[in-house]
């Protein structure tokens, strides 16, 4: 496993039989503090991987970056600095909301949630391709299996899997694939799979960046299903190989 994203302990296995030693894989858990040409908008503990698109995806979601080919650079500095630049329109300070995240760390601008949608990405994905495309993601979650403590999400276009990261929180992985798309790494015209629950923020970041299908292991909340139904997007949860339950729009997944 990589030293980056995880550390060894030694922890005490406690039964009936006894105790008994045993090595743990723990994800490691780091604070970034993200910039938007040279000015601090916010901060986030994450798992020390895909930096560059954690800090573009959290600026998205903030309401700073909204389209691809805004950002110019990123920098990701070791010490805990990810300095994004980008041609946007205003540095005024955002109004936001605080998200369901555990622990109240996650915020979304107030602004994502008012006005029209951009109409989505369109395309279809079928039964058998969601097939694989779970099970490719948890193929690809080997930090998952190894430490318990992460958060995958997946994106799939094109009858592949295009793009995937982890994180200790299911929106810093969520934000992640978010700014693959704006650094023009993966395309919005796809489905997205996430192992956390659909909530609010979760949906309206895809939705907003124009992804039409939304596919989660668990389940929507009820404002989720309807930022779902107002953009027009596919919501899917319990997603499984085998079954899937389509809250809205069913009519993109063909059989």
């Amino acid at each position: 496993m990589n030293d980056k994203v995880t550390i060894s302990h030694l922890s005490t296995v406690i039964s009936a039989d006894g105790y008994v030693q045993q090595e743990e894989q723990l994800a490691i858990e780091t604070p970034y503090t993200v910039a938007l040409n040279d000015v601090e908008i916010g901060a986030s503990m994450v798992l020390p991987v895909g930096l560059e698109e954690f800090g573009v995806g959290f600026l998205f979601g903030q309401g700073y970056i909204k389209a691809p080919g805004e950002v110019k650079e990123v920098l990701v500095c070791p010490e805990g600095r990810i300095s994004v630049y980008a041609d946007v329109v205003s540095m005024e300070p955002k109004e936001v909301i605080i998200t369901s995240g555990c622990g109240g760390t996650g915020k979304i601008s107030k602004e994502m949630l008012t006005g029209a949608f951009e109409p989505l990405m369109e395309c279809t994905i079928s039964f058998p391709e969601i097939k694989d495309f779970i099970l490719q993601v948890l193929k690809s979650s080997t930090l998952s299996q190894d430490t318990h403590c992460v958060h995958g999400c997946g994106l799939w276009a094109d009858g592949k899997l295009r793009a995937f990261f982890e994180d200790v929180g299911r929106h810093n992985a969520v934000d992640k694939i978010m700014g693959a798309i704006l650094l023009g790494r993966a395309p919005a015209r796809a489905a997205v799979y996430t192992t956390g629950r659909l909530t609010s923020d979760m949906v309206l970041k895809c939705a907003r960046i124009g992804i039409p299908i939304i596919l989660s292991r668990t389940s929507p909340s009820s404002l989720g299903l309807a930022i779902a139904d107002r953009a027009g997007a596919t919501l899917i949860g319990y997603a499984r190989p085998e079954r899937l339950n389509a809250f809205t729009h069913p009519e993109r997944i063909t059989l």
